[in-house]
């Protein structure tokens, strides 16, 4: 059998990063205060004498900060921009500040979220609880606009001063470290985290996995993978992170396997996984001695997602079936499969593989047809396509057709010394 030259198909599973955890608001009254256990009794900073005297203005700071925390903006910023403009008192407008600050983080404006925070530090004057609070929140906000060296600096900093560890504290880090590309730092800052908790997020393994197989440690990230399946035989979300730490490390036997038995369990239970596994199959089998099991599991899969609604029936997965069958010499089901896909096709490339087979099967006209097809609809591989043309056109003994196929083709980079050199051998300029 005949196959398009260049085409090759890649499976990619991507791991989702997110936020280690939402912000912590700073606010408290002071009555609230008194009733806390002291979150920061170790602290190096020497707390500031408070200077808030006024019950009105204590009433309208509270209710500003009820108001930011519920999201309600206009009349959050009407109670505490006052208090930032006006206030006599330190510690009031230091707070306000944090509020505002708030409302803005909850809009996405992470940029007009950051000052607001960091003029909120630089006044300083806040018991330590509420200061290094809000310093935390700092470093997430930087985090969330992505300044992750910002926010590793801020959480040194708040870790240094407020002589406290969290597994929070450690994600964030972390997250950070990954982020910039400090692979072994992110494992230590992460496995840290989980040495601090019981309750490890789902994200930190993910930042986890990611940390092991960019710093070249596989093992470690297909282990740790498939500790996090096993806890969660059922989740979709852990199976697929542990699939694409499987492919990252290339241990495609391994992925196979956990999805397979995910699949006899009823675990497949979004379009992700069928796709997922169908191209597992077919990369083991480019990869692999025999190539024709693998296209036939790959079909297999695609089918039963398909027959159960699960595998939308559109023209990349007809064009991923198409493949599979390819690769299980099924000829007429690739064909068929390929068909399916044209209609909706908008790169010509279901058009370019069908025409391919046909030309294999010496189905000469038809062939023609679809390369013709295939060149209408901009195929990325036009070279290929006007080859392809020239060779159903000879096999119908039409040599005008082959020759003006032959030039277009001399025309395009990727086959233009091929064609040349044939139509030199045909004294044709």
């Amino acid at each position: 059998m005949k196959h398009v030259p260049g085409l090759t198909m890649l499976a990619s599973v991507a791991l989702l990063l997110t936020l280690t955890s939402n912000p912590v608001l700073a606010r408290e009254s002071h009555a609230a205060k008194d009733k806390q256990a002291v979150q920061y009794p170790d602290a190096t900073r020497v707390a500031p004498k408070l200077d808030l005297t006024s019950t009105r203005e204590q009433k309208a700071l509270n209710d500003g900060l009820d108001a930011s925390s519920a999201g309600d903006k206009a009349k959050a910023e009407q109670l505490l921009q006052p208090i930032v403009d006006n206030s006599k008192s330190k510690y009031a407008q230091a707070l306000a500040l944090e509020g505002l600050a708030t409302i803005k983080y909850n809009e996405g404006d992470y940029k007009a979220a950051i000052p607001l925070l960091q003029r909120s530090l630089a006044i300083g004057v806040m018991p330590n609880d509420t200061y290094f609070q809000i310093e935390y929140m700092l470093a997430q906000f930087q985090l969330a606009d992505e300044q992750y060296q910002a926010a590793l600096d801020t959480i040194t900093k708040w870790r240094a001063e407020g002589k406290k560890e969290t597994a929070n504290s450690y994600a964030l880090e972390g997250n950070a470290d990954y982020r910039l590309g400090k692979y072994p730092e992110a494992i230590a800052a992460i496995n840290k985290a989980k040495s601090l908790t019981d309750k490890p997020q789902e994200s930190w393994n993910q930042i986890l996995m990611a940390s092991y197989s960019e710093s070249g440690q596989g093992d470690q990230a297909a282990k740790l993978a498939e500790q996090v399946l096993a806890a969660k035989p059922n989740d979709p979300e852990a199976l697929n992170n542990a699939v694409a730490v499987l492919m990252q490390a290339q241990k495609y036997p391994q992925a196979i396997q956990l999805m397979e038995k995910a699949r006899a369990n009823g675990a497949f239970t979004k379009e992700e996984s069928y796709i997922n596994l169908a191209k597992l199959y077919m990369i083991t089998g480019q990869t692999g001695a025999d190539a024709k099991p693998n296209g036939i599991k790959a079909e297999q899969v695609l089918e039963e997602g398909m027959s159960k609604g699960l595998v939308t029936a559109n023209a990349d997965h007809y064009l991923l079936l198409g493949q599979a069958a390819e690769m299980a010499d099924n000829v007429s089901k690739a064909i068929d499969a390929y068909n399916k896909a044209i209609p909706t096709d908008t790169d010509g490339m279901a058009a370019l593989r069908a025409g391919n087979l046909l030309l294999s099967e010496s189905k000469y006209a038809q062939a023609r047809s679809m390369f013709k097809l295939s060149i209408k609809k901009g195929v990325k591989h036009m070279g290929t396509a006007y080859m392809l043309l020239a060779e159903s056109e000879r096999g119908l003994n039409n040599k005008p057709a082959t020759i003006a196929a032959m030039k277009m083709a001399a025309q395009q980079p990727e086959t233009a010394e091929k064609a040349k050199a044939w139509l030199k051998k045909q004294h044709i300029k």
